[in-house]
């Protein structure tokens, strides 16, 4: 289908309006709907908006006052304007408002802590620790759960390496 307006390009745009029970229809392609004055785009991208979007969806969709509202102890900074800036105030914005932020990054990462790549040619030592703590969590995991068997062969991997960090 042809744009409408130009004739030329194909139409990208379809819009329908109603109004009073009279139905008016646009097919428009996207220069001439740019250009267009009953249409609002927002055509810059900004990742504050992308991040408040991300924030709501995460929490449960946009809370218009927050009854207990966090402020930043340093500068001030309330969660709710964090929430419409995206930006912090200052450093102590992650400490203050980490009740908030732990489930916002679990909920984009997948994980509450950074769990970055070890180089390959990194020290021994480094990926054994790295080994040992995810080994701990696997414990703790398995003693809530009662698997007290396979915890405890988890607990005997744990003081090998352990061992082998000493010795």
């Amino acid at each position: 289908m042809l744009c409408q307006i130009c004739n030329k390009n194909n139409a990208t745009v379809h819009y329908t309006k109603i109004i009073n029970g009279e139905v008016e229809e646009l097919h428009l392609c996207d220069k001439c709907a740019m250009n267009n004055n009953e249409f609002e785009f927002d055509s810059t991208f900004s990742f504050h908006k992308l991040l408040t979007g991300l924030i709501d969806s995460l929490q449960g969709g946009p809370v218009e006052e927050e009854v207990d509202d966090i402020i930043c102890s340093s500068c001030g900074l309330s969660y709710s304007k964090f929430k419409q800036t995206g930006k912090f105030g200052c450093p102590h914005c992650y400490d203050d408002f980490k009740t908030k932020l732990l489930p916002l990054f679990k909920g984009i990462h997948g994980y509450n802590e950074h769990t970055g790549k070890i180089p390959k040619r990194a020290n021994k030592n480094i990926i054994k620790r790295k080994e040992i703590g995810k080994l701990r969590k696997e414990l703790d995991e398995l003693v809530n759960k009662e698997a007290f068997e396979k915890a405890a062969l988890v607990r005997d991997k744990i003081k090998k390496l352990e061992n082998e960090l000493d010795g």
